[in-house]
């Protein structure tokens, strides 16, 4: 997909959140097929659709590229079981009345990914980064209270989707995503395929034995995990980051009002505080992120606009400032 011009790639990225937003009431009407049923369909369709792509846009080799790197295969491998899992619980989450569970698993997403940014990545937190954490673990706390266990389908959500995310953003960054998602797909796709001959074989698969309506909406899966990314992926080339940050609230909010305001899921007053909580985390963060974002891009144009920090003067003579870290903190003296 060609790169767009900031204004198409807004919609983009703003059509694919909203797609995403939108699943839960699609997975609703599969009901006749369980969880697993459907993450196979979606794997399967989402390969077909995927190899579409491929041929349509002529990258075919890229995908061979990838499948020719092992530690790339294997890295997409790896994300193709994260990915499946996350699928798998959130399929669950809506099937079982909890679409407001799956909500918070993607509001708390955010902050599983500022966890990982220190522990996995050694990444130094900022005050309130260590402020918007204390509000997301005691949220935490608060909801598995008042539940009376812990919120398990937003906790793996979560966890699943913010290692997916590292792998992509760290480990093949340079894989564009068509081919990413038909290599991830075409991993899970023999496990996919096999689970749903078995399926049928013992007379419990419902994609032949529920009207071609059922089989289409089945089949439609793949467009449905496909195209979102494939918008957001374009979207991300020409958008700043900040705005793709602001944009992921989208689908939690939308799922949060699908499931209060249309699946009438109850609200009593314990998820009610820890959602609040939560929310403040993830403004204290945006914040922070925001205001991080606009001392980087001070302190960057400081630095060019400075005297002898051009090309002639070397790393360490004191004539210019390292890049910003992954974590948005303003550059620093080498």
């Amino acid at each position: 997909m060609t790169d767009l011009d900031p204004r198409r790639g807004l919609g983009a990225g703003l059509g694919a959140y909203v797609l995403w937003g939108l699943l839960p009431l699609y997975f609703t009407v599969l009901a006749p097929a369980g969880p697993a049923e459907v993450v196979a369909h979606r794997a399967l369709w989402s390969l077909v659709f995927c190899a579409a792509v491929l041929t349509v846009t002529r990258t075919w080799r890229e995908l061979v590229v990838v499948l020719r790197s092992p530690r790339t295969l294997g890295l997409l491998a790896l994300a193709a079981v994260l990915l499946a899992t996350n699928w798998l619980v959130f399929v669950l989450g809506v099937q079982t009345d909890r679409v407001v569970d799956a909500s918070l698993g993607y509001f708390v997403n955010p902050l599983v990914t500022v966890t990982l940014a220190v522990t996995v990545l050694h990444e130094r937190l900022r005050r309130a980064q260590v402020v918007a954490l204390s509000f997301g673990a005691l949220a935490v706390v608060v909801l598995a209270v008042g539940y009376g266990q812990v919120p398990w389908i937003a906790l793996v959500l979560a966890a699943s989707f913010g290692l997916y995310g590292l792998i992509k953003n760290r480990g093949v960054r340079g894989v564009a995503a068509a081919p990413g998602l038909a290599a991830e797909t075409l991993v899970l796709a023999p496990l996919a395929l096999a689970f749903l001959l078995v399926l049928h074989a013992q007379g419990h698969g419902t994609f032949l034995g529920h009207g071609w309506g059922h089989a289409a909406l089945l089949a439609l899966s793949g467009v449905l995990t496909s195209v979102p990314l494939l918008l957001f992926n374009a979207a991300a080339r020409v958008l700043p980051l900040t705005v793709v940050g602001l944009l992921q609230y989208v689908t939690p909010v939308m799922h949060f009002v699908i499931g209060v305001a249309l699946l009438g899921e109850r609200m009593p007053p314990a998820r009610w505080a820890g959602f609040a909580l939560v929310w403040v985390a993830l403004t204290v963060l945006t914040v922070d992120g925001l205001r991080a974002g606009r001392g980087a891009r001070r302190v960057g144009a400081g630095a060019v606009a400075r005297p002898g920090s051009g090309p002639g003067r070397g790393p360490g003579d004191g004539g210019e400032l390292s890049a910003p870290d992954a974590a948005g903190r303003p550059p620093r003296r080498p």
